[in-house]
């Protein structure tokens, strides 16, 4: 890479390194290692980088998490972090920031279409949070991680509930059995029915409520169950419901 590149990357991920020559590693595809004989670091791929950023990701992730969904269940918080760590996540963020150009690629992947291809443009990624981190620290990597990968995200569209599965998830925990979810009653016209579920648990009522459709309802018969339960200690909860 050339300074005025190393410049220019640096202006995008909003982070100048005191060190390049972690910049110029974090970038470097075994492919241009294996090909490279210069003594400017170049020769050294982003391999363990790559491997020390995924660890970094996903505490910063975890973190992040657990500040914004303090209430969040264990089972739905492990599914957000397993979006936002995921290859298609990180490979639209890489390509939001044209790390593609960025690439040290050897000949061989620079004609195969190297700089649009996932998987590299991924590991980089990750390579790149290791670089942030070990050149500025945990400040600095945590800065670049929100801003990029956590605030790329739609987070309303992110944190719409399942309760059905976070109810099943609860419930499975507690090691009960799945909970049925029947439709008790069915009102209104054809085109703006109302239907109520309830939930029932060891052939006992949990929760009951309405919806202007099926799922709906189910919905929110789970949110009030899980709700209820709890609130119950479990010892209480087993022999109501048994």
């Amino acid at each position: 890479m050339t300074p005025a590149e190393n410049a220019e990357l640096e202006q995008v991920i909003g982070h100048s390194f005191q060190n390049p020559a972690l910049l110029v590693r974090a970038l470097t595809h075994r492919s241009h290692a294996q090909e490279s004989t210069g003594g400017n670091g170049n020769n050294v791929p982003n391999e363990q980088m790559e491997f020390l950023g995924d660890a970094i990701l996903g505490f910063l992730v975890s973190e992040a998490l657990v500040e914004r969904l303090p209430e969040c269940a264990e089972g739905r918080l492990s599914k957000l972090k397993a979006h936002l760590v995921s290859s298609a996540h990180l490979h639209s963020v890489a390509q939001g920031i044209h790390l593609g150009r960025f690439l040290l690629l050897g000949k061989g992947e620079e004609q195969s279409g190297g700089r649009a291809k996932k998987t590299l443009l991924v590991d980089a990624l990750e390579a790149l949070v290791a670089a942030v981190y070990q050149d500025g620290g945990i400040e600095a990597v945590r800065a670049f991680v929100r801003r990029y990968i956590l605030e790329s995200v739609n987070w309303d569209q992110l944190q719409s509930v399942d309760y059905k599965s976070e109810l099943q998830e609860f419930l499975q925990g507690r090691r009960d059995p799945p909970p049925r979810y029947i439709v008790v009653r069915e009102r209104g016209p054809e085109h703006h029915k109302i239907f109520t579920v309830q939930i029932r648990l060891r052939g006992e009522e949990l929760a009951q409520a309405d919806g202007d459709s099926k799922k709906a309802a189910q919905q929110a018969a789970a949110q009030l169950a899980l709700a209820r339960l709890r609130e119950i200690p479990i010892g209480h909860a087993d022999r109501k419901t048994s």
